[in-house]
């Protein structure tokens, strides 16, 4: 700053935020992110029963275009993105660990970044990344467990249920986080 500007008495222009999108990584980001990955891989499932496997990609591919064109609060592109895919907890799941055994080696695995990035020098973009990628397989070999069937290894919940349930709980903490804004930082400035 220079005397010249340090001396102009104009008054101050109040600054305008935006809105910011993407809230900040707590530990309620986390379980959001695994919920809506869990949620999209039922509802993913539910609509490959009901429609066909074409008809509920498709339909997810349209939710994901339109989530971003609104961009609904980062979280319906998450689960858009995400009930796009199955791959990595479906694999797990059929080559012997089933769902219960790929929850529990997803869980591990979302710790190694975190402890990684505390105990080493592994850079926080990296290990955000990396968890943040872990926690796709996380949530859907979760909610597999709990919607599919005794005969496949899981506790044979139901898909409607598990996703509408996985809905709620979204919605709850989503609603919690906008109401006492933890995640923004702003519940600090006062």
């Amino acid at each position: 700053m220079t005397a010249e500007h340090a001396l102009d008495d104009r008054p101050l222009v109040p600054v305008h935020r935006t809105a910011n999108k993407v809230p900040e990584v707590t530990v309620c980001f986390w379980l959001i992110k695994v919920l809506t990955t869990g949620m999209g891989e039922t509802a993913s499932d539910l609509l490959a029963r009901l429609l066909g496997p074409i008809p509920a990609v498709a339909l997810g591919g349209l939710a994901l275009v339109a989530s971003l064109a609104v961009q609904f609060f980062y979280w319906a592109a998450v689960l858009a993105t995400f009930a796009l895919g199955t791959a990595a907890g479906d694999l797990t799941a059929t080559v012997g660990f089933g769902y219960l055994g790929s929850v529990v080696l997803f869980a591990a695995a979302i710790c190694v970044p975190a402890l990684a990035h505390r105990f080493s020098a592994l850079n926080a973009v990296t290990a955000f990344w990396t968890a943040y990628v872990i926690t796709r397989p996380l949530g859907a070999s979760l909610a597999d467990w709990m919607a599919l069937g005794h005969t496949r290894g899981g506790l044979g919940l139901g898909l409607t249920p598990v996703t509408l349930a996985w809905t709620a709980a979204i919605m709850g903490f989503v609603g919690y986080l906008t109401a006492s804004q933890r995640d923004t930082g702003a519940h600090s400035a006062a």
